[in-house]
């Protein structure tokens, strides 16, 4: 599983003209998921974006994570960061999870994800044409993959 992290100060999910989904202060969580993903991916990935010292203390030092701002968070799929662009110019997506797998896993990753916040956790519509919009705080944005855990 890749994820790309956004501190954003507010975000949203629009669907077909309507807005799906709307987050003030918290975390924009972009999530790929591969077909070698599973739980324990899951497992980790939740821990490190839920402990993610990203929000400035009253120092103005990153040193708060969203859970102790009482931020909120909004999970998009994007199957687009298991994107591979080794040969030619036009991304192969082969790298990328089925919906048989991905769209379990999806739910999965956001009922963690609310369950270790103490919050909803806002998402999208595994599939559907989404407009995000974002407001970067900072801008803060992370990457990080649980193939590379160490």
């Amino acid at each position: 599983m890749r994820v790309v992290i956004q501190r954003v100060t507010s975000a949203s999910v629009t669907i077909a003209g309507n807005v799906h989904s709307a987050i003030g202060q918290g975390l924009l969580v972009l999530l790929g998921i591969g077909p070698e993903d599973g739980p324990e991916d899951i497992d980790w990935l939740v821990r490190k974006v839920a402990g993610l010292r990203i929000f400035d203390d009253e120092a103005g030092v990153m040193n708060r994570s969203v859970v102790e701002i009482g931020g909120e968070a909004l999970v998009v799929s994007q199957f687009t960061l298991m994107a591979s662009t080794k040969k030619g110019n036009r991304p192969s997506y082969i790298g990328a999870a089925g919906h048989e797998l991905a769209i379990p896993l999806y739910e999965s990753f956001c009922q963690a994800l609310s369950a270790a916040t103490g919050r909803p956790v806002g998402t999208g519509v595994f599939g559907a044409d989404m407009k995000v919009e974002l407001v970067n705080d900072g801008p803060v944005t992370i990457c990080i993959d649980s193939r590379n855990r160490v």
